[in-house]
């Protein structure tokens, strides 16, 4: 449970972490946005995710960097789940995930998930990242999605789709100027010794909305955002569905427990936190399923920890969950004051930052020294990237592992 100790309440550590909190809430808001959207929910079901969620397991969870709210990986799982029971599942197949969650926090079985192996972690990133990226192909083209619930097939009819009908140069070309803003800015900034830290994505994002503006271009915009948090969905929650829901949410709650606890422990790489101080993974796992189950019954969305903004936290010299919290108290106040303008924001720059923040998931230089270590290494990195993407998350990681455990077998032979 929350303790005093969690928290240091003098004034250099409550200013570093204010900081650190609205930066990542600047950070969270298009990617929030943007899973929304991709997972086949809405903006405000992401914002409204970021918010709760985000809150929940700030105070409840183990880690004092973690941030929490949508993720591409939680996007790749629901998107088939919506697909095949509709957005009026989500309600009962969080409040499952969320329960599931806080049992495995109950029998601590968190030590067991921080175990799975660096490669298999590996794989599953460059997975994630390769989904991310092939769900922003609608978006980019203007287009609806095309009909399926893999990836690759999707990917595919969405690509014919656009070429069969009219391609939407303005929204590509959007799509180009927000990938250009992202990357660019950061090298400009040092380059004219900026010292305020103001993220690519948020800059990209302004300006691209900024030239829609003034040229007046033809493309969506990301819709109208509800002025309202935390909107009662347990109405929806009917007993009889239960039988059809609890494997998709069993696989929410794996979901849920390695990316946080994945997510946690890199927190703690970056921060270079101290073996007395690391985080505590069943309590991790704790506030996650509280923050799941919490978020989806008010009109959001099953939630994990989230690698991107939980690293933005630390290099913003976040020093406890303070950071954490203040960022869903910026999101809250955006989504009742700033909402007429969030709604404004071109589809197409969403999909420009999601883009870029897949590629950065990627990262390339990580991954090349990666598949230069032992050939077995390499070949299991592999094989779960592409059981991630060519099937789904899930089985990317059971049969990383496997296969993991298959090599090790045959070396010791």
């Amino acid at each position: 449970m929350p303790r005093r100790t969690d928290y240091h309440f003098d004034r250099k550590s409550l200013t570093t972490d204010a900081i650190a909190g609205v930066t990542v809430a600047v950070v969270a808001l298009p990617l929030a946005l943007g899973f929304g959207i991709t997972s086949g929910m809405s903006p405000a079901a992401g914002l409204t995710t970021a918010i709760i969620a985000g809150f929940l397991a700030a105070v409840f969870g183990g880690s004092n960097y973690q941030v929490s709210g949508p993720t591409g990986a939680m996007t790749v799982v629901l998107l088939p789940i919506i697909h095949t029971y509709g957005v009026r599942a989500i309600p009962l197949l969080g409040l499952i995930a969320g329960v599931m969650v806080i049992a495995m926090a109950i029998f601590r079985f968190g030590a067991i998930i921080n175990r799975v192996p660096w490669a298999v972690v590996e794989g599953f990133t460059v997975g994630i990242a390769c989904v991310i990226a092939l769900q922003q192909l609608p978006l980019a083209f203007g287009i609806t999605k095309a009909e399926g619930d893999r990836s690759l097939v999707v990917a595919w009819r969405t690509i014919s789709n656009a070429l069969h009908a009219q391609i939407q140069w303005q929204t590509l070309a959007v799509v180009a100027l927000t990938l250009i803003v992202k990357f660019g800015y950061p090298p400009l900034s040092r380059k004219l010794h900026i010292r305020i830290h103001i993220p690519a994505s948020f800059i990209a994002i302004v300006f691209s909305l900024v030239v829609v503006r003034i040229f007046s271009l033809s493309v969506n915009t990301i819709g109208d955002i509800p002025r309202s948090v935390g909107k009662w969905a347990g109405g929806d929650i009917s007993i009889a569905d239960m039988s059809h829901l609890l494997w998709p949410a069993f696989l929410i709650a794996l979901l849920c427990a390695i990316e946080s606890l994945l997510s946690a422990r890199v927190a703690d790489g970056l921060a270079h936190v101290s073996k007395e101080h690391h985080y505590s993974p069943n309590r991790e796992l704790l506030g996650q399923g509280l923050a799941t189950a919490t978020s989806s019954i008010f009109g959001g969305m099953p939630a994990t920890g989230a690698i991107a903004r939980t690293s933005v936290n630390v290099r913003a010299h976040a020093r406890t969950r303070v950071a954490s919290v203040i960022h869903a108290i910026v999101l809250l106040f955006v989504a009742f004051v700033a909402a007429p303008w969030v709604s404004q924001i071109p589809a197409a720059a969403i999909a420009g930052v999601l883009l870029g923040t897949s590629y950065r998931i990627l990262n390339p230089t990580s991954l090349r020294e990666s598949l230069r270590t032992t050939k077995s290494e390499a070949a299991v990195l592999i094989v779960t990237a592409v059981s991630t993407l060519a099937i789904d998350l899930i089985w990317g990681i059971g049969i990383g592992i496997c296969l993991y455990f298959i090599v090790k077998k045959s070396k010791r032979a």
